[in-house]
């Protein structure tokens, strides 16, 4: 079997950045958007529960933190297909080496870069350009109360957004800052 993706362990144990190889001709390209098989090697584990796709028109706009309480945590395939967009995942695992700590990175359409997120992170991004499209593999689906975030701006965090925000849900604006006796997600 021909190898679709290009596996690279970021600093945060279980985070993973994909590269999608393309393959092409004088027609186009073609690159594999999910396969079980390969990603199992990733840390996929789980079946695809939910595929979904945003759509976001103004650049600057942040959407996130968002996350999901056990025992309803989900594993994320996150890949841009339009547009550009800082990624950021958070390690929010109780008892992990990096806790707290954040991943970001550039992903787009033309770096044809994923990432692969593990239970136990809040993930959120801010587009780059105008009329973004991501679309999101789930391992589990979607329950409304289970459903955290925490607050985009929060220092604690120190995500250092590369442009000012223009756009923030009132959902969003309102999640809050982490508690000082905050311990984690527990596995």
């Amino acid at each position: 079997m021909t190898a679709r993706f290009e596996i690279r362990q970021t600093p945060l144990a279980g985070l993973q950045l994909l590269r999608r190889l393309r393959l092409g001709d004088e027609r186009g390209f073609l690159t594999r958007l999910f396969c079980a098989e390969e990603l199992l090697a990733a840390g996929w584990d789980g079946p695809v529960a939910q595929i979904n796709e945003t759509g976001t028109g103004l650049r600057g706009t942040v959407r996130g933190l968002h996350f999901q309480h056990p025992p309803h945590g989900e594993v994320k395939l996150v890949t841009c297909t339009a547009g550009a967009v800082l990624d950021v995942a958070v390690d929010l695992r109780e008892g992990s080496a990096t806790f707290l700590k954040h991943f970001a990175v550039e992903l787009s359409a033309d770096n044809a870069c994923s990432l692969l997120i593990p239970q136990g992170f809040a993930h959120g991004f801010q587009t780059l350009t105008d009329d973004v499209r991501m679309i999101y593999a789930h391992s589990a689906p979607f329950n409304a109360e289970a459903e955290g975030g925490l607050s985009c701006r929060d220092p604690a965090i120190g995500i250092d957004w590369p442009l000012p925000i223009v756009n923030l849900s009132a959902r969003d604006a309102a999640h809050p800052k982490i508690a000082d006796d905050y311990r984690g997600l527990a596995a």
